[in-house]
């Protein structure tokens, strides 16, 4: 149908569902689903004369992303506000599953020098310290105010979580988490898919902000990974390590909430794991 591949919507929505949890880079599904060059590109594309092709090619996977945060934004607010602990014990094992992954694909103990191990140690010093800097905020939801400051987060959040979209390995939803912007915005997308418009403001900021990211980051990430990949792989390892600093929950206060923790941490970390053998499986078939 006029070169729209439709097949799209379900990459889109495997894609919108990687994007809302933290520790599953929708970079890494769409590498998984075999587009990721071609996403990356299309991009770029979207801001040159191939703005028609490019289009044409997102817009499915963007309807797919779409229906994907409609459906499921409700249930992640649920699980974050009634949950939090086992939830985000199951995103901490879905980011310690995916790091066997990008140590493959880098390839780090024949390609790794001291810079590069140095360059993983500022990734984790850069997500610790922006944990830090928005300490007792990073599970915050359910709330509608907004005031200069929060504008000012919530954009910059929109930025960061842009850029980490679009890479393998490290997902906008975790980068959310960081700026301790992730609840809120959970909360703001399923008010808004039950017609609470009050939520607006805060989608258009990260929106905005997001917006603004993706007209300079695919170009730049399509360079970086073209031109210094190990260096780049090292630092999205760094902040992928460092995000199990930013998203830890705290102890389970009684045995049942032990066994669940620890139930979906082991799910967490299976699901990521074994996503990252097919990915890399699929690579190498590609070779």
């Amino acid at each position: 149908m006029n070169n729209l591949k439709w097949i799209n919507i379900l990459k889109g929505f495997a894609m919108g569902t990687s994007d809302l949890v933290p520790g599953v880079s929708g970079g890494t599904i769409a590498l998984l689903l075999g587009i990721y060059d071609k996403f990356i590109s299309s991009m770029s594309g979207l801001f040159s004369k191939r703005f028609w092709t490019s289009f044409k090619f997102l817009l499915p996977i963007l309807i797919g992303m779409i229906i994907a945060i409609s459906i499921l934004s409700n249930l992640f607010n649920y699980l974050l506000s009634n949950h939090i602990i086992p939830t985000m014990f199951f995103f901490t094992g879905l980011i310690i599953g995916i790091i066997p992954y990008l140590l493959y694909i880098s390839n780090f103990k024949q390609t790794f020098e001291l810079k590069h191990y140095l360059m993983v140690f500022i990734g984790i010093a850069i997500i610790v310290i922006f944990t830090l800097l928005n300490h007792g905020d990073k599970h915050s939801g359910e709330t509608l105010s907004l005031s200069f400051g929060l504008i000012i987060k919530y954009y910059l959040a929109g930025i960061c979580a842009s850029s980490a979209m679009l890479l393998p390995g490290i997902s906008g939803a975790f980068m959310l988490l960081v700026f301790g912007a992730y609840g809120n915005i959970m909360f703001a997308l399923s008010e808004l898919v039950q017609l609470n418009f009050k939520t607006l403001p805060i989608i258009f900021i990260i929106g905005f902000g997001i917006l603004t990211e993706f007209m300079i980051s695919s170009r730049l990430i399509q360079y970086f990974l073209q031109h210094h990949i190990i260096m780049t792989l090292a630092l999205i390892i760094g902040f992928v390590i460092g995000s199990l600093y930013a998203i830890f929950p705290g102890i389970p206060t009684n045995s049942f909430q032990w066994l669940i923790s620890s139930l979906t941490l082991i799910t967490g970390f299976i699901v990521s794991y074994i996503l990252g053998k097919i990915t890399a499986r699929n690579e190498n078939k590609s070779i």
